[in-house]
């Protein structure tokens, strides 16, 4: 792991997105409540908020941080899903890792619980949008 001791603990934040694609036919199932799992939706939300808590345990030399706050929110377009999470801690390090970590996770439970009537989804453009806090102070994607 790297060696953070130095380092000041300041206020954190990052966000994520990423998408799912999803057949039209398993969008209408999703849309109308006729998942046979379940909602896949509230579903993804809860798991990519517990990935952000898991995510040291995941991703190796990855340190773990005392989140403050973790959301996850599931935006419906045409082709599927946009998926945006957001993570904040007050900490040495960064928070980039778990709002990434939310979204993959978010966007693997759809595909979870979907997959029995789409086996054509797609998963991608997951990507950090904004970082906050810290010596490299605030970035955003253009």
């Amino acid at each position: 792991m790297v060696d953070v001791t130095a380092k000041a603990t300041t206020a954190r934040e990052a966000m994520a997105r990423g998408h799912i694609s999803v057949a039209p036919a398993a969008l209408e199932l999703i849309r109308t409540g006729r998942i046979a799992k379940g909602d896949p939706l509230q579903e993804a939300r809860l798991a990519g908020i517990m990935a952000a808590k898991r995510t040291a345990d995941l991703i190796p030399l990855c340190h773990p941080l005392p989140l403050a706050h973790v959301d996850v929110v599931l935006t419906p377009v045409a082709d599927g899903y946009e998926i945006e999470a957001r993570a904040r801690t007050s900490a040495q390090t960064g928070v980039e890792m778990e709002a990434l970590t939310a979204v993959a996770v978010a966007a693997l439970t759809i595909y979870d619980m979907v997959k029995a009537v789409d086996k054509t989804m797609v998963i991608g453009r997951i990507r950090l949008m904004e970082k906050r806090g810290g010596r490299s102070g605030e970035w955003r994607r253009e």
